[in-house]
């Protein structure tokens, strides 16, 4: 063998060997959203760049927060990464529940992270963790439906215009649902919409003092708004439906327009899954004019709990998972549409991006969204979709649950909004804020 080769030969070997000595197994849960099952496939890139591997536990949304947060609390160890979000990152932090993500290599550039991710996946300016991708949320709308209807969609459309065109476009000899809506059970499913659309209302969760809003007439008319129009143009059984079922019926040419996460964008418009896909545009999620969208801000994000012992494995995952380079992996195997997006500005400044369709709405939907001043009336809490505060998950996840059954016909808007009032007060008192 030549000398050369033998050299590089014998150093192939060392690096072999000092990656399998050093090679752990983490165990990473996750949310089964489309862009985590699409980095799932993806992980053999990273286990051939670490020798670490990875098993993965991957949850319908409500059942995750449910596992990561009962693990962390219980301090369980069950994982090396959890998916969390904007919600939990910051008061996991707090409570140091968390490991800090502030040694990242230079390579990373933490800095082009988007400052409205890092803002809210931080607490005291610490990066807690990372984001996957980034989300806002906007109006996709069938444009051949559209234009069949004789109507345009705006680029800033009010809820009466939406109403206006679900109106007109369903069709239900044809299966056509005008507007399909999150209506699910749970904080972050349905309680997510619903907040937003309140916030455009006027309504908040509460007011400076902490007390619960659901009995003033903001919040009666957002719900009353929501059902009556779900109720005459959504699909039926919408009281179950959330981000996985809206977006099946979206791509099936089920619904004229479907308001949701920014991130769908790639799936709807992807041939090999949407049969809609040459048809879709997008607005800025509606208003009612009183200066608040009813858009939300949100990051899916890798964290690591404190504890584990996993620490520095993880955190190479957390490197990769989040990288330029794996954009740049995914741009090259899938296309640029479909590459995580909302995390990094350098997305945004990239050209063959900017020709992505959604690119600039999801850019906009994003950058119009205020965590710190949420709501038409001032309000003592951070967060737009949620309220920054520990109580706040199984508060609204109860509230979300008396606004499901509204939608199924269970009990009336007057009785739900009687009911979240009460437990709302009730749950704040008891844990000392009023």
């Amino acid at each position: 063998m030549h000398l050369k080769n033998a050299l590089r030969a014998a150093t192939a070997l060392t690096l072999i060997s000092s990656v399998g000595a050093s090679a752990e197994t983490i165990t990473i849960a996750t949310v089964n959203n489309g862009d985590m099952i699409r980095m799932q496939g993806y992980t053999d890139d990273f286990t051939a760049k670490t020798g670490h591997t990875v098993e993965w536990v991957t949850l319908e949304e409500n059942v995750l927060r449910q596992r990561v947060t009962t693990d962390i609390t219980t301090k369980g160890g069950q994982f090396d990464i959890m998916t969390i979000g904007m919600y939990e990152t910051p008061i996991w932090g707090a409570n140091g529940w968390l490991v800090p993500l502030d040694d990242l290599s230079a390579e990373y550039d933490v800095d082009d992270i988007l400052p409205a991710m890092r803002g809210g996946l931080s607490h005291d300016g610490t990066l807690y963790a990372a984001p996957f991708y980034g989300e806002s949320s906007m109006v996709m709308y069938r444009t051949d439906l559209m234009e069949a209807a004789g109507l345009e969609m705006p680029e800033a459309p009010t809820w009466a215009f939406i109403r206006e065109a679900a109106a007109a476009m369903t069709d239900r000899e044809n299966d056509i649902n005008g507007i399909c809506l999150r209506g699910k059970a749970g904080w972050g499913e349905g309680g997510a919409f619903i907040t937003v659309t309140a916030n455009s209302f006027g309504a908040r969760w509460f007011d400076e003092d902490w007390n619960a809003q659901f009995d003033q007439p903001q919040w009666k008319e957002a719900l009353t708004f929501f059902v009556d129009m779900m109720n005459a143009y959504g699909p039926p059984g919408y009281a179950t439906n959330g981000f996985n079922e809206n977006l099946s019926l979206f791509q099936q040419g089920k619904c004229g327009m479907w308001i949701d996460a920014t991130v769908a964008a790639s799936f709807v418009t992807n041939p090999n899954d949407s049969t809609v896909a040459d048809s879709v545009g997008f607005a800025l999620a509606p208003d009612t004019g009183l200066g608040k969208r009813s858009n939300w801000l949100w990051a899916w994000a890798l964290a690591i709990p404190a504890g584990t012992q996993k620490e520095a494995a993880a955190k190479e995952f957390i490197e990769w998972a989040t990288s330029k380079d794996y954009i740049e992996l995914v741009a090259k195997n899938e296309g640029w549409a479909n590459v995580p997006p909302g995390a990094r500005t350098s997305l945004y400044e990239t050209p063959e991006y900017q020709e992505v369709p959604f690119a600039k709405m999801t850019l906009d939907s994003i950058n119009a969204a205020d965590p710190t001043n949420p709501t038409v009336d001032p309000v003592p809490y951070v967060g737009i979709q949620f309220v920054a505060i520990p109580e706040f998950a199984g508060i609204a996840t109860e509230v979300s649950q008396e606004f499901s059954a509204v939608y199924a016909g269970q009990q009336t808007v007057e009785e739900a909004l009687e009911k979240a009032q009460a437990l709302t007060n009730d749950a704040m008192e008891a844990a000392g804020y009023r």
